[in-house]
């Protein structure tokens, strides 16, 4: 069975129809009854080999202009923005489509603050104790430390958090899958979004992260996955001279 999709089936499907390139796109397809479910007729754009080849160098050399920061500016950013970064990360594929993480957005001074303490706390253990020789050694040319005054100066902090079930009137609900797999991939989608905004983020992973379940006041089905301050680079902003792996050593054709 065949029909044109409309406004109500856009919706029904939970496809956003605001955008007027998204009216026309949805209006061309068409949606089809497959074992009780709704499908779409979907289309992509397609290139010849010449732009192709073109576009996937740029979006390369581009990409490759991506870099971790620690130095950021705490100039102000529109709340909008980091918002449709959001969405853009929320684009990714995820288990069974259970899409199962959660974005918390921190700007409040105070609550960064509170971050940076807990956060601190456990990085000089680790940094003291916890780390090995080797570990050390290894960041040694990056030039970190415990101090990471970059959780309170970045005007954004992100917070993923991973669902590995869902509640609902404090009841179990049903369970996600691949979770930690969805939110890495979100997670890269989310620094491609930050990236193509012109804007610059770090992933950090204090451990453990338990502290910022309990400062955020977090569901227990949600567990910290990844920190990322979000902003301008600083006026003044270093980064490691670091060389990223050629293509020989990181792709086998089999």
């Amino acid at each position: 069975m065949w029909w044109k999709a409309n406004s109500s089936t856009a919706q029904a499907l939970n496809i956003d129809t605001n955008h007027k390139n998204n009216d026309q796109y949805y209006n061309d397809m068409q949606t089809k009854i497959i074992d009780n479910f709704p499908f779409l007729s979907y289309t992509k754009k397609t290139y010849d080999i010449s732009e192709m080849d073109i576009r996937s160098q740029q979006f390369f050399e581009w990409m490759n202009t991506r870099r971790t920061v620690r130095d950021f500016s705490d100039k102000a950013i529109p709340e909008h923005i980091i918002e449709n970064i959001i969405l853009s990360a929320s684009t990714a594929p995820s288990g069974a489509h259970k899409q199962p993480w959660t974005f918390c957005i921190v700007k409040n001074p105070e609550v960064k603050r509170e971050i940076r303490i807990a956060a601190e706390k456990e990085e000089k253990e680790s940094y003291e104790s916890r780390m090995t020789d080797e570990w050390l050694k290894d960041l040694k040319h990056i030039g970190t430390d415990w101090h990471k005054p970059f959780l309170e100066t970045a005007p954004y902090l992100i917070i993923v958090f991973k669902r590995s079930y869902e509640i609902e009137n404090n009841q179990y609900k049903h369970k996600n899958y691949y979770v930690t797999e969805s939110c890495g991939i979100a997670c890269g989608f989310l620094l491609t979004a930050i990236h193509d905004a012109g804007l610059v983020a770090l992933t950090h992973t204090p451990s453990p992260m338990n502290f910022l379940s309990k400062i955020l006041n977090r569901p227990e089905n949600e567990k910290p996955f990844l920190l990322i301050p979000v902003g301008y680079p600083a006026e003044e902003c270093w980064v490691p001279d670091l060389k990223r792996k050629n293509i020989s050593e990181i792709c086998v054709w089999i």
